[in-house]
């Protein structure tokens, strides 16, 4: 089981760095950086629906408002998504 002050990646940074650089010259992809990983995963979780404030959670920022300013750019692909709902629902009553 997972404790409060256990690490979730037990390898360092330029451990990953080192074999993100060792797989892509390997497989000929195209490097990226380490925190590009963390900016897909959070675009994943915003493409899959989750709250912004579990997302604010699970990122690790201290206020909401840092994660809205940092991946708020995700969210304008959302209106029309929201849009559809809201119709779809009405059209139901």
């Amino acid at each position: 089981d997972l404790q409060p002050d256990d690490r979730l990646f037990p390898h360092t940074k330029s451990f990953l760095g080192h074999e993100m650089e060792y797989g892509c010259e390997a497989s000929g992809v195209k490097r990226i950086r380490i925190h590009d990983l963390r900016h897909s995963h959070a675009a994943a979780l915003i493409e899959m629906n989750v709250a912004p404030k579990l997302l604010q959670e699970r990122l690790g920022h201290e206020r909401i408002q840092t994660t809205l300013d940092t991946y708020g750019h995700l969210y304008p692909n959302k209106q029309a998504e929201v849009a559809k709902q809201l119709d779809d629902f009405m059209s139901k009553s």
